[in-house]
């Protein structure tokens, strides 16, 4: 679909205003959700503006599928809601992206949440870890598998840190050393790209996790 020409300024004053809510919305949640502005009417250089960056996108890059998608089609949904996302570093979000038309129906801008629910999963697992009954086998290793998924992975490097009431990336270097040597001792350095997926969750390099593994 080609967008319309902006005759009388509309969509330029629609857009404007959306970047003050984009603004607004992510100096109110710092660190836990970025917020993007995309422009729709330019998808070569879409992204108008980004508040609490977590995606290391920049002003200028290009639309995502949801925006091209909109642009092809008017019809498609105003607003999809919490659905499951992903930052380049394997992070989990949950994301919500609103369309915004202009009087002539036609999609200008989009504006989407990030939410970084990894922040969360900690909290999460040392609450249920609190109200938990079951508790006899809680401190009994993990079995040996050859074959941990990245899912896994995550999962396991999330529980660790949630038990210190941290988030991975939080944790100190010697526990970071101590998570990497257990999760060492428990087979997960057996899948491929172990070692990287570990790194990224923990914000260290790769040669650090096989140092902290020695």
């Amino acid at each position: 679909m080609e967008v319309g020409v902006d005759g009388d300024g509309t969509d330029e004053h629609l857009i404007r205003e959306a970047e003050k809510i984009a603004v607004a919305l992510g100096r109110m949640f710092p660190g836990l959700c970025e917020v993007v502005l995309h422009d729709l009417r330019d998808p070569d250089h879409a992204i108008r503006a980004i508040e609490n960056n977590l995606s290391g996108r920049q002003v200028g890059d290009a639309a995502t599928e949801l925006g091209l998608a909109r642009i092809a089609d008017p019809q498609y949904p105003s607003v999809i809601q919490n659905y499951p996302n992903r930052f380049p570093d394997g992070r989990p979000a949950k994301s919500t992206s609103i369309g915004i038309k202009n009087p002539a129906g036609e999609y200008i801008a989009a504006l989407c949440l990030n939410l970084d629910v990894s922040v969360l999963s900690p909290v999460t697992l040392a609450l249920s870890n609190l109200v938990a009954t079951d508790t006899e086998h809680r401190e009994k290793p993990l079995e040996t598998l050859r074959d941990r998924t990245a899912r896994e992975l995550r999962e396991a490097v999330e529980a660790r840190a949630a038990e210190r009431a941290a988030t991975p990336r939080s944790l100190s270097r010697e526990d970071k050393k101590a998570l990497v040597r257990q999760l060492q001792r428990d087979g997960y350095f057996d899948s491929r790209d172990a070692a990287q997926t570990i790194a990224d969750l923990l914000g260290v390099s790769r040669a650090t996790v096989y140092n902290y593994a020695k």
